[in-house]
């Protein structure tokens, strides 16, 4: 029975320090160059609206963002986003989701998890998360 105990208690630790997972399933093609970008008041942290807008710029869409109650319908081609970030020493992105719709379809999703992670690994810096996913999601 103890070594029972022993294994569950080895595969929390090992939980505890896994490292982040990300999942991308990028866009394979949009109509225009175009993006809305549905603000999320649920986001505090306006560093991660303007990394995002600034890494859609620079794949080359013209950004204009809309107020939260607009939704997919906004435009024909919306981002959707929401970040979580955490305290632990210092403040990092413990969660970022990135999502795309062209004409209210979803037809792309980049997520970053870094929220069960115990370790140094976990303190990246936002921005440079943030323009990793778009550069993944956006791969053309």
């Amino acid at each position: 029975m103890k070594i029972g105990l022993v294994v569950v208690a080895a595969a929390a630790i090992l939980v505890g320090c896994a490292s982040a997972q990300q999942q991308i399933n990028p866009v394979s093609k949009l109509s225009v160059k175009q993006m809305c970008i549905v603000q999320n008041p649920a986001v505090s942290q306006a560093g991660f609206v303007d990394a995002l807008q600034l890494a859609m710029r620079h794949k080359g869409f013209d950004v204009q963002m809309v107020s939260p109650g607009s939704g997919r319908a906004a435009c024909p081609q919306v981002v959707e986003y929401t970040a979580n970030y955490r305290w632990d020493l210092a403040l990092y992105l413990a969660y970022a989701e990135i999502k795309v719709y062209e004409n209210q379809k979803e037809v792309g999703l980049a997520r970053y998890d870094a929220m069960r992670v115990a370790g140094p690994s976990k303190f990246i810096k936002g921005e440079e998360k943030v323009r990793e996913l778009v550069g993944q999601l956006f791969p053309h």
